[in-house]
């Protein structure tokens, strides 16, 4: 029986002028991926979405992370915080989705907690003589905010955001992110692993095939630089022309000079938040494994400061959002050929272009982490 850990061991051995892509087992072993779970969900910083998404206080967002459902809310402080989503009573989950709440209540027994996590009250509890109120508060989960994203951990020893994210502000600080507006977020649940997902992001090489129905024409091979990866990112850039305009720079926009006024930044930021950053709108997609063969899916997007008051380009954008919708069926379609593909018996791994560097570096972050945890 094969071992993915040490399959992928040996398949990250190579130069990157040699290497295939990953061995098969890594994406379809159920035991490979709750090693995943274990051993990066469960430590690294993951992506909860915009903060905008969460301005007013009692918005909140629920998730689940390694299994572990955490609800993300800003309290009454106007201060974010990430709490675990499960009653102190008989272990119900508490809210769900999105949305906004005065107060957190149990929909099993009404056992009710404020927004910082604390019992404000429980029902027909009188009777009991050791329950004591003041005892119970949901317990706190790690949460960060940088340049407008929010971040959750379980790892009460991660590095911040800020330290691990250092070299995207270097790389990206003049596009200011942090004033990007978000205008819709959805989630989706793909039949696929979560890898090939996020593999697929990080490659451009497959654009003129797989989306020769929409963006396919207008992607050039020849003008995509794949440098080498980070040790929490990977990233490649597109030079985009002015057939849509709300990818290129505002007029107004000073920041941004030369190419860079025209240049798209495809961020992978491990383990799973894929941003396309263009100077006038963005794109984003956190990815969590719901099991081997599926994954959930965050989808949401928006514009720059610079182009939220402008008539034209609400417009544009909304056809933006239309033509992202019919890119997505296409990579729906490829990523689950692909997964399909890689669960046969004769599947096996062929070389990687010059234009998949970044998957090399996503196979080291993976085989790190899992070396790490031996």
């Amino acid at each position: 029986m094969s071992d993915p850990v040490l399959e992928l061991k040996k398949n990250v051995s190579v130069a990157f002028e040699e290497a295939q892509a990953m061995p098969p087992s890594v994406y379809t072993s159920p035991e490979f991926m709750e090693l995943e779970l274990k051993n990066i969900f469960a430590k690294d910083w993951f992506c909860v979405g915009r903060a905008s998404a969460l301005q007013n206080s009692g918005d909140y967002v629920t998730l689940e992370l390694a299994r572990q459902p955490i609800v993300v809310m800003r309290d009454g402080n106007g201060d974010l915080r990430a709490l675990s989503n499960v009653c102190l009573h008989r272990m119900s989950t508490l809210l769900e989705g999105r949305g906004n709440t005065k107060t957190i209540v149990c929909p099993y027994h009404a056992w009710t907690y404020n927004l910082d996590g604390s019992l404000r009250g429980a029902p027909a509890m009188n009777q009991n003589d050791g329950f004591c109120k003041d005892r119970y508060t949901l317990p706190k989960v790690r949460c960060e905010e940088w340049l407008g994203w929010v971040f959750v951990t379980l790892n009460q020893n991660a590095n911040p955001v800020s330290s691990e994210l250092s070299k995207v502000e270097e790389l990206v600080g003049d596009y200011d992110m942090v004033n990007y507006t978000e205008t819709f977020f959805e989630t989706h649940v793909w039949d696929t692993n979560w890898k090939v997902l996020a593999e697929n992001f990080m490659e451009s090489y497959h654009l003129p095939v797989c989306h020769a129905g929409t963006i396919g024409g207008l992607s050039k091979l020849d003008e995509m630089i794949c440098p080498p990866g980070e040790d929490a990112f990977n990233y490649h850039t597109i030079l985009k022309d002015d057939s849509l305009k709300i990818a290129m720079a505002h007029p107004n926009n000073t920041r941004l000079e030369g190419e860079r006024r025209r240049m798209t930044y495809l961020l992978a930021i491990y383990p799973s938040l894929l941003i396309t950053l263009t100077p006038g709108y963005f794109w984003y997609l956190p990815l969590h494994p719901e099991d081997v063969g599926k994954v959930r899916i965050g989808f949401g997007g928006g514009m720059s400061k610079d182009y939220v008051n402008d008539a034209d380009a609400q417009s544009n954008f909304k056809q933006l959002k239309t033509l992202l919708d019919e890119v997505n069926v296409e990579d729906k379609g490829c990523t689950e050929k692909v997964y399909k593909g890689l669960c046969s018996a004769m599947a096996a791994p062929g070389h990687l272009s010059h234009l998949e560097r970044p998957n090399y570096d996503f196979a080291h972050y993976l085989n790190n982490r899992m070396q790490a945890a031996e």
